[in-house]
């Protein structure tokens, strides 16, 4: 890796989120020094790229940094000797997303981008494409690193770990959103914020949690049974004060689906007849940011990014880059390899947890907090479910995918379970060829 001669590639570069990215990039240029930015994507996305890209390249010139924007519908020619390929793809676009929405729904079942139905659909389509891309990475970029923002990130993770021969790290935004909320709360510097971050990604509970030298566990409780903690995709509901406190942890935003069942479908149910489902207000938020993007005069990231989500990401994703290349040995939340760290749980699964990051990539750090058997049963039953998904999605297999969807939590089994893979599967043909040789 050539220092001040960085080259970072974005796969999936026509994202109404790649502003963000391009503002983080620019922001720590002083100690990222990127020379060439790759924004890639494919035909589909091609107006989008075209829109985002020259966004990118205003804000560039007016921040006058040495880095050089460059758009591309080639993946090969952009991964073709790159030190950080970032992936952060939506296979099937929007309209993919809303179809994962809604087909649970019609069963009763929840229907959210990452978690239950919803997310196993999303899963089954991205998998093979990010294996691809790994493939890319393994022939013309042997010494970058993959750095994984796609969703549903755990399993992807997962994959890559499993069937890639590339360093590969999964970021997802959540475990920095959650210590912005908690420095907030307390009135303090997210520096001075410290926590055990246990689970798999969105499946997490945070313990230990302390602000300088003081435990602020009853404190991060009392606001939290108020206001959940939530982020913009996940209504907010709080959580009851004695729950928590038997559980003995906060548990994260997403765990709300599994907790609150009953209320969130309920939730669901009426948004999709009103307003539409997530996956359809974000479709009109995005028609509204790339119309801002538009603008020859807006060369800044606009405020309503904000309405799409994904606070944190750029901070997320441009200190896990910047702690790789200079060897900082400081301590972030990411998806690594499980080893011995969580023993409940397969050594090869993806988990998502406090590492030492450095030169070298993550290095977890073992978990101190004792996983209780209400934490620890949760996690064994979705983690099974992740490794079924990645073998149906890699395979093509219906009874792995058929099995991954009876176990879940958030889907009724049985013959429930049987009627939304097989609309999944019909709706999704065009994207799944494995499951239709």
């Amino acid at each position: 890796m050539a220092k001040g001669a960085l080259r970072v590639v974005v796969i999936g570069g026509g994202s109404s989120y790649t502003p963000e990215l391009v503002e983080g990039l620019i922001q720590h240029h002083h100690e990222f020094p990127v020379k060439e930015l790759y924004l890639v994507d494919i035909e589909d996305g091609r107006e989008k790229l075209e829109i985002v890209g020259a966004m990118a390249q205003r804000m560039v010139e007016k921040a006058q940094v040495p880095m050089t924007v460059r758009l591309t519908l080639d993946r090969r020619e952009a991964i073709r000797g790159a030190d950080f390929v970032i992936t952060q793809i939506r296979v099937g676009r929007l309209p993919a997303r809303v179809r994962d929405e809604r087909i649970p729904l019609a069963y009763d079942c929840l229907g959210q981008e990452t978690t239950g139905a919803g997310g196993f659909a999303k899963g089954l389509r991205t998998i093979p494409v990010i294996l691809d891309i790994a493939r890319d990475i393994e022939e013309l970029a042997p010494d970058a690193w993959m750095i994984n923002f796609t969703n549903p990130t755990g399993m992807v993770t997962e994959a890559v770990l499993k069937y890639g021969n590339v360093k590969s790290i999964g970021l997802c935004n959540l475990a920095i959103g959650t210590r912005m909320q908690i420095a907030s709360m307390a009135d303090v510097d997210r520096s001075l914020v410290d926590f055990e971050w246990i689970g798999i990604n969105h499946l997490n509970w945070a313990t230990k949690i302390r602000v300088g030298s003081n435990n602020v566990m009853d404190l991060i409780w009392d606001r939290a049974a108020r206001n959940g903690m939530s982020v913009k995709n996940i209504p907010d509901f709080g959580w009851d004060p004695a729950f928590l406190r038997s559980l003995g942890a906060l548990p994260c935003s997403y765990l709300h689906y599994y907790y609150m069942t009953d209320t969130m479908l309920e939730e669901e149910r009426e948004s999709a007849r009103t307003v539409g489902t997530r996956g359809e207000v974000v479709q009109r938020i995005e028609a509204e940011l790339f119309e801002l993007y538009k603008d020859p005069n807006l060369a800044v990231k606009p405020k309503q990014l904000e309405k799409r989500g994904g606070a944190y990401y750029s901070l997320a994703a441009v200190e896990l880059i910047a702690s790789i290349y200079n060897d900082r040995k400081d301590v972030q939340t990411v998806n690594v390899r499980n080893g011995h760290i969580l023993p409940f749980l397969p050594e090869d699964a993806s988990i998502e947890v406090n590492a030492v990051i450095d030169s070298r990539g993550a290095h977890p750090i073992q978990v101190t907090t004792p996983v209780t058997p209400q934490i620890r049963g949760l996690l064994q039953v979705v983690k099974a479910y992740e490794e079924l998904t990645i073998e149906a999605a890699l395979h093509g297999d219906y009874g792995s995918a058929l099995h991954a969807l009876t176990i879940h939590p958030l889907v009724t089994a049985g013959q429930t379970a049987q009627k939304i893979l097989d609309d999944i599967l019909a709706e999704n043909q065009t994207y799944l060829p494995r499951f239709f040789q």
